[in-house]
């Protein structure tokens, strides 16, 4: 009987995957029997990293975007800046909006919206899924504020860890511009750059929505807050995963399997702890890997591999916030891998450079060591930078219009 279930299962190879998650599930339940203090403690670790970091500092975001969501902006931009986004990353112009708030609020925003655009037939499901790739981005406050400042002392190495991170997603949103061009284009129309078309598209779709501003505000904080909770389950999840694992000595494995890859490479086998838990969650790994006794250098490599990889729990926040369309997770899983080693290496070649930029742009903070970012400044920074950046690629696409019709008049 026993080989005959075998047989079945081995015919039926689809079942395997539902089979393991059934197994795991009864190891978790069985776990927090048998250990009910580890998970507790895992529990309310994720918990207060979800209450005191990520709800104040996403929730914003996330209502924000609804609302332009909502109120058409994302047409008016992807009008605006198609010349833009499709020679450079081969997304429509409405990809734009998504890299903005990526950049600005950090995954899982980026999913979000970029599963609003999949449903509004905004974009096809190859353009979706190279869009996901190239705009995972960690908050510029997390990378900055909590890490180079809060966990390192160091805000200098914050240009560092932040440019190679933003470098290497734009690479990797480059490269991914040559996958699949064979693929049907999304309402693609060289010669539809025009400000008027833009604002006419806009106002048309508000027209069309007819909700007052009280309505479209109850919507977007609602969803939002709904959205935050997900991912707050997420986080304590894998905050629980990670403390049974130690416990366990598994995390301790993974750290003896990534040490035959890393300490051939120079680094120490101190730091392997930390990104074997940054594997699984990113805040957790990189506030191990600050605390560790190396050079400063492997620190910030060993961050940014995790920051780059984004942690399994950011990964299950990806894919349950995509998970209502057709928008696939392997190039997605591909990219994190790649992302990861770039922003190493990226990190490597540029950690002396990014020093002096900070020593040459803030010479009285560096000299006393005493500056602190404030939060609130760093959120209207990087909002403003938001905003620049739309500016800057509004222009350039105004400029490559204009070439564009220069050059189609010349005979």
């Amino acid at each position: 009987m026993r080989v005959h279930l075998f047989r079945q299962i081995n015919r039926n190879k689809q079942d395997i995957p539902g089979l393991v998650w059934t197994i795991l599930a009864i190891f978790f339940i069985l776990t927090m029997v048998y250990q009910p203090a580890v998970v507790f403690q895992g529990a309310a670790e994720g918990l207060k990293v979800w209450w005191e970091i990520i709800f104040p500092s996403l929730l914003p975001f996330f209502v924000a975007s609804d609302l332009l969501m909502k109120l058409g902006f994302v047409h008016f931009i992807g009008i605006l800046l198609e010349p833009v986004m499709r020679p450079l990353f081969n997304v429509p112009g409405s990809g734009g909006f998504v890299l903005v708030m990526g950049l600005v609020g950090g995954s899982p925003i980026n999913a979000l919206l970029t599963a609003q655009l999949r449903e509004k037939q905004l974009c096809t499901k190859k353009e979706a899924e190279r869009l996901l790739c190239f705009t995972n981005f960690c908050t510029p406050l997390f990378m900055i504020s909590a890490v180079a400042v809060g966990m390192l002392g160091r805000p200098e190495l914050g240009f560092v860890i932040a440019g190679t991170h933003y470098l290497a997603n734009l690479i990797i949103g480059f490269g991914l511009r040559f996958y699949n061009t064979g693929d049907v284009v999304s309402n693609y129309n060289p010669g539809s750059f025009s400000v008027k078309k833009a604002l006419v598209t806009m106002l048309r779709h508000q027209r069309k929505e007819k909700q007052t501003i009280g309505r479209l505000l109850n919507d977007a904080v609602s969803s939002s807050v709904r959205k935050l909770l997900n991912i707050g389950g997420f986080i304590i999840l894998f905050a629980v995963i990670i403390r049974i694992f130690a416990d366990a000595g598994i995390i301790d494995l993974i750290a003896v399997a990534i040490s035959a890859i890393l300490i051939p490479l120079g680094f120490s086998a101190e730091i392997m702890p930390s990104v074997a838990s940054g594997l699984f969650e990113t805040t957790i790994g990189s506030t191990m890997a600050s605390q560790t006794a190396v050079s400063d250098l492997q620190i910030i490599i060993a961050i940014g591999f995790i920051l780059g990889w984004s942690g399994l729990s950011i990964h299950a926040q990806v894919a349950s916030m995509v998970a209502g369309t057709d928008v696939g997770l392997r190039l997605f899983f591909i990219a994190r891998i790649i992302h990861a080693f770039l922003v190493a290496g990226l990190t490597w070649l540029f950690y002396p450079t990014g020093q002096q930029v900070f020593y040459w742009v803030l010479p009285a903070a560096a000299s006393t060591a005493t500056y602190v970012f404030s939060t609130q400044r760093l959120i209207l920074s990087f909002f403003l930078i938001g905003c620049c950046l739309l500016f800057i690629l509004t222009c350039l696409a105004c400029i490559l219009r204009q070439v564009q019709s220069i050059y189609h008049r010349d005979p």
